[in-house]
């Protein structure tokens, strides 16, 4: 494909031969001749002298190179759109494998691919060009929107809802027992019937073995567009928003509320009752035992501004030597105060 037209399919300015030929697409250190690659991240910029790819999108006020150049408002996004040029998704067949287990009573609208041992349960609903592609369980009253996909082994139990172009990684469990267990007189504790739902909303992606509890009563719900890292543990009648991140291994405790927009970075965990503002981040490895205000970005444990974690960090590391010089502080004011001084 000429560099020219990929261009013209991205919206990007073409800074160099139009007519070079593209045959793939590559990161800035591993491209050979024929690939395109980008840049963003500054810490790459010294690969773009050494780089052997033919073209690399860039940002419109990127100095010029020594290869073909697309200059582009948001170079990673135009990367990624342009991987779906080369590599455009599988498309599957309008078809349900003969082990599938369909119950009499479920609803399956036209253009449905259901794999090999997929089981769909009493009055299930899914919607129009779903993809079921082995091993997924839909227990009975779930109901899934339209251009589902469900990756194997995964699981959508009872009474839950998913809306329209809802994506599940392999092993994702949506509506799993919420952990609520009451305590009996004699120290025992009493299983708690998990009666209530949960519900995703459009255009959300759930990654590989993260599970979303359901509620104990009432719901646990991800809003619209949201995105959810593998490994990552949503407690019952938690709130998520719309637009946000949970990168891997986070865990909300139950009934956390995450505003729209929000960013919690690797291993963040949440301790239940408490609400994160829109538009918060949170860095990796934070935990958070308190509210978090709108558009803060906190970090550490106790979570707190990232700003005086750093301060308390730089702190920390000197503590050490300041109860050195604290010691010699005492040492030296006692010899003052000693009447034989």
């Amino acid at each position: 494909m000429k560099l020219g037209e990929i261009a013209k399919m991205l919206g990007c300015e073409v800074e160099g031969d139009p007519l070079l030929e593209i045959s793939g697409v590559a990161g800035i250190e591993e491209a050979q001749p024929g690939d395109l690659t980008f840049l963003v991240n500054r810490k790459y910029r010294p690969a773009l002298a050494s780089t052997r790819a033919s073209a690399i999108i860039v940002s419109k006020d990127e100095s010029s190179a020594t290869i073909a150049m697309l200059r582009s408002a948001n170079p990673y996004l135009d990367f990624a759109r342009a991987i779906e040029i080369f590599h455009p998704a599988h498309r599957y067949t309008m078809e349900i494998h003969p082990t599938a287990i369909i119950a009499d009573s479920a609803k399956i609208a036209p253009g449905a691919h259901i794999g090999p041992y997929c089981y769909v349960e009493d009055q299930a609903e899914i919607g129009r060009n779903a993809v079921l592609h082995s091993f997924v369980t839909i227990y009975r009253g779930a109901k899934i929107g339209d251009d589902f996909f469900a990756h194997s082994h995964v699981t959508v139990r009872e009474e839950c809802r998913i809306g329209n172009r809802v994506l599940l990684q392999n092993g994702v469990t949506v509506g799993s027992d919420g952990y609520g267990f009451a305590r009996n007189t004699d120290g025992s504790w009493y299983k708690m019937r998990q009666s209530g739902i949960t519900v995703i909303e459009d255009d959300v992606e759930i990654q590989a073995h993260s599970v979303i509890d359901r509620a104990t009563v009432g719901e646990t719900r991800i809003g619209h567009g949201t995105k959810i890292d593998n490994l990552v543990q949503v407690g019952h009648a938690c709130k998520v928003g719309s637009d946000t991140m949970l990168c891997g291994q986070v865990g909300l405790a139950g009934t956390t509320k995450v505003g729209d927009r929000c960013i919690l970075a690797g291993q963040v965990g949440t301790a239940g009752h408490l609400t994160i503002g829109d538009r918060a981040v949170l860095t990796a490895q934070s935990g958070v035992p308190s509210d978090v205000p709108a558009d803060a970005v906190y970090s550490g444990y106790p979570a707190m501004e990232t700003l005086a974690w750093r301060k308390s960090v730089a702190i920390f590391n000197r503590l050490p030597e300041m109860q050195k010089q604290l010691r010699e502080l005492r040492d030296a004011a006692d010899k003052l105060a000693s009447p034989s001084s």
